[in-house]
């Protein structure tokens, strides 16, 4: 039998269960995204455009429901204090054909570690660096912020220095410990991001958090605060190394695009750029990260407009640290944790994922067999033969001795005559 709807139990067992996101909207049952899928909560009726009105005004203030009657959307976060421990949403409310509805982002109480979220020691090193722009990119609900927040709390625990954070909404909350923080909302304690990073050049910050690049003034006062010795941090939409270089420079009018090159090429430090997969075992989700790390070679080519010859050069650059996102996930095949059509759908070049399996002496028609199998045998199976096989010889940075991929290859190869178990 259906029960009376509460807005506070629905965010509770949001969170009881794991979800990412929740759906609310007229027409439809109260819905999670759980491990990346949406899943209808049969507990619940769906809501009618009379509880889900009342549902949603319920936590707003009245200068938020004021905002959200003027304008028809509308951007908070809320704090739920529950038994022992308080969860943070990130909303958005907003009207469409049925009614007003919302999408509830939940916001983990606790700053996850680099090992929970598998972060690269290659990118916990940009922590330590004292200047210069760090993009984290990726499309939307990739995990960026979830990066960002490990990556400042490093620099937290580790360094003596003032974060200042520029956000919409602010997400994770980073009480001081060795810094000092100061964390500011758009909307609640600033009318931009391009107000905010004018007014934090005064604010004596070493460290800034932009919470999104969104138009050309703020790219424009990211880079001028990069230039100046202080380390950004900012995020975008973009997918590789090179299409997020191009986005930046692309912003401004061509007459000043060559100025803003040189501009880049002198501040950037690196680009990170993650996408997340179901796990082989069909539980949790993984990252796939491509990172850029701008050393000489990167940053003339940025200068030269030669951004298509990126990949190839972090290809190059494996044992310094540079990784290809098809590198990154064909080390997770390798490790038993991806399925090879997971990383396939999410690769920018297959043939190149192709080439760096191979390097690694594993079969791609023994994986694709493979997919036939379920999450207990393929848990168990990876085991197996992750046991059974060599590991690839380690350079100084940690990552195996892989050549970078030919020009092209087939999705799917010839059979391989190695002797790998895969």
């Amino acid at each position: 039998m259906s029960r009376p709807l509460e807005i506070f139990e629905i965010m509770a067992l949001a969170d009881q269960v794991g979800a990412s996101d929740v759906h609310l909207a007229p027409g439809r049952r109260p819905t999670f995204r759980i491990d990346g899928e949406v899943e209808r909560q049969n507990d619940w009726e769906p809501l009618t455009a009379e509880q889900s009105e009342r549902l949603l005004y319920s936590i707003l203030r009245d200068d938020q429901r004021k905002e959200l009657d003027e304008h028809w959307e509308l951007d908070i976060s809320y704090a739920l204090q529950l038994p022992g421990h308080s969860v943070r949403f990130r909303i958005n409310m907003f009207r469409q054909n049925l009614g007003l509805a919302a999408v509830f982002r939940l916001i983990p109480d606790k700053i996850l570690t680099p090992e929970q979220i598998d972060l690269e020691p290659a990118i916990m090193d940009l922590t330590r660096i004292p200047r210069g722009l760090v993009l984290v990119t990726g499309p939307t609900g990739s995990g960026k912020t979830t990066t960002l927040a490990t990556m400042l709390d490093e620099i937290n625990r580790t360094r003596k220095d003032h974060i200042l954070t520029i956000e919409d909404p602010i997400e994770f909350v980073h009480p001081e410990q060795s810094c000092v923080v100061s964390q500011r909302e758009l909307h609640a304690h600033t009318q931009s991001f391009a107000n905010a990073l004018r007014s934090a050049l005064r604010e004596d910050p070493d460290v800034i958090l932009v919470g999104e690049m969104r138009d050309l003034e703020t790219i424009s006062l990211a880079l001028t605060a990069a230039e100046t010795g202080h380390l950004v941090f900012a995020t975008l939409h973009t997918t590789d190394a090179a299409q997020t270089v191009d986005r930046v420079i692309d912003v401004f009018p061509p007459a000043q695009q060559e100025m803003v090159r040189t501009q880049l090429g002198a501040v950037l430090r690196a680009v990170v750029c993650q996408t997340l997969m179901h796990r082989a075992t069909g539980k949790g989700r993984v990252a796939g990260r491509e990172i850029m790390l701008a050393n000489p070679a990167i940053s003339t080519l940025i200068r030269e407009n030669q951004t298509q010859k990126l990949y190839a050069t972090m290809a190059m650059g494996i044992k310094e640290g540079q990784c290809p996102l098809e590198y990154s996930l064909a080390c997770k095949i390798r490790d038993g944790v991806l399925r090879y059509s997971a990383a396939l759908e999410k690769a920018n070049r297959a043939s190149s994922l192709v080439e760096y399996l191979h390097g690694f002496g594993l079969s791609v028609d023994k994986l694709i067999d493979m997919e036939a199998m379920s999450p207990e045998e393929y848990a168990r199976f990876a085991a197996t033969t992750k046991a059974q096989s060599a590991p690839a010889p380690a350079t100084a940075r940690g990552a195996p001795s892989v050549p970078p991929p030919r020009a092209a290859s087939p999705v799917r190869s010839a059979p391989d005559t190695s002797e790998s178990p895969w």
